[in-house]
């Protein structure tokens, strides 16, 4: 079982991120801030995937005065993306931020800096240290690439805890998985701030979805992490579904029923592919489809319902036994399990009707 990193307990908006409750999924509009019609229809997609906070890019001060009319518009929590002009941060905080993104490695004057934790500690608002390697002189050339991240984030620390402001989430983000993998781990070690987990520039989903889910997933299975965002050159929906993924398939949250099955080979006798995908579809599970409520959450909650769907006699039977609800199919029929027993056998065609009904009549009576 994964022992969660002990971490203070961070408020945003609605939303209270530490190691006291679930990792949360945060994405970034990808509209023009300015455009506030267009980035509430994006966050609001969003929100039916299952965000649960929102970042937007905030460029000049009318930017960061759109926050209010975004946030009146939207259900979650909203985060100002701040660099280089630390004016900007202190403008969407007064416009309604929920919290604050600042860059180290462009916002360094320490006046500068004061007035931004004056600003936050006023309107009671958290400030995320976004490390990024790109933003850093020569970390790409550094001996160490996590090193070159972590030594200036603790320097940049520092201030923040001489002036007692501890209302903080960590990240340190970079597009190469090693490097941002050992940063946090290294970061871990110094703090017991929150941390907002990520790979950078992972280009587009076919091998940002696979670079994110091996970082993100790496530091979730060692217990580090509070929040994520899967950053794609692509649809911001499609992060928000990857996102969701990582943290079921880490076993860090649950929104549903999960579904496991075989990669078929020569052995199986039936079609097990279309099968497979109209039981997802049947119970809700397809690719966007967000929602789900969370599930597994409150102490005491029971683990999700695990269902197999096997396509031969060779594990088969034992991976439908193992699971709440299976089947192993032979030729043109499957044998049905129910906590490890044998219940029925069907006909192929039938299956993932039944499955499907008993999936819902176990969830009705949970």
């Amino acid at each position: 079982m994964i022992q969660r990193r002990k971490t203070r307990t961070v408020t945003v908006g609605s939303v209270k991120i530490g190691s006291g409750h679930p990792v949360a999924i945060q994405s970034m509009t990808k509209t023009d801030t300015l455009d506030v019609d267009a980035t509430v229809r994006q966050i609001r997609g969003l929100e039916k995937e299952g965000c649960e906070l929102v970042r937007v890019a905030v460029r000049e001060p009318e930017s960061a005065r759109a926050i209010s009319r975004i946030k009146s518009g939207i259900h979650i929590p909203i985060i100002a993306d701040i660099h280089f002009d630390h004016k900007l941060a202190l403008e969407a905080i007064t416009h309604g931020a929920d919290k604050i993104r600042i860059n180290p490695g462009n916002i360094t004057n320490p006046a500068h800096i004061d007035r931004i934790i004056d600003s936050a500690s006023e309107k009671g608002i958290p400030v995320r240290l976004g490390v990024n390697s790109g933003s850093l002189p020569d970390a790409g050339a550094a001996a160490s690439p996590a090193g070159a991240m972590v030594s200036p984030l603790l320097r940049y620390l520092e201030h923040f805890r001489r002036r007692d402001f501890n209302d903080i989430v960590i990240s340190l983000k970079s597009s190469s998985v090693s490097a941002t993998v050992e940063a946090y781990r290294r970061m871990a070690a110094e703090c017991d701030y929150p941390f907002h987990l990520g790979i950078t520039a992972t280009g587009t989903p076919a091998w940002g979805i696979v670079r994110s889910s091996v970082g993100i997933g790496a530091l979730l299975l060692d217990g580090i992490g509070d929040t994520i965002r899967v950053s794609l050159t692509g649809d911001p929906d499609v992060e928000v579904d990857t996102a969701r993924r990582i943290l079921v398939s880490a076993g860090v949250r649950h929104f549903g029923p999960e579904i496991i099955s075989c990669p078929t080979c020569g052995r199986c006798q039936v079609d097990l592919v279309p099968m497979v995908r109209e039981l997802e579809d049947e119970l809700g599970l397809d690719a966007g489809e967000g929602s789900r409520k969370a599930k597994g959450e409150g102490p005491g909650a029971k683990s999700p319902l695990v269902i197999a769907v096997m396509g031969c006699e060779v594990n088969g039977p034992g991976e439908a036994k193992n699971a709440d609800i299976g089947v192993a199919f032979g030729r043109g029929r499957g044998v049905v399990f129910r906590k490890g027993r044998i219940v029925k056998t069907v006909e192929a065609s039938n299956a993932v009707r039944e499955l499907a009904a008993m999936v819902r009549k176990e969830e009705d009576e949970a």
